[in-house]
């Protein structure tokens, strides 16, 4: 399975907008988009849940069974 963040390339990949298109419509900087594409960078939650939208996306966030939650 990708990484989290190779998926969310893979949206942006598949979008078919421009990164300057997803940043107008997200509310983002086209430079940070630009950075994470290029591996550059992380996106935090709050970053993603400005991006999920344009990308028609929803972002789920799960605990495997067995794991003890971090404190």
């Amino acid at each position: 399975m990708k990484n989290f963040s190779d998926q969310i390339r893979r949206a942006i990949r598949k979008s078919g907008m421009t990164q300057y298109a997803i940043a107008k419509r997200s509310g983002l900087t086209r430079g940070g988009i630009s950075r994470f594409m290029a591996g550059d960078r992380d996106m935090n939650l709050r970053t993603l849940d400005k991006l999920a939208p344009v990308l028609n996306v929803r972002i789920v966030i799960t605990q495997n069974k067995g794991q003890k939650g971090r404190r």
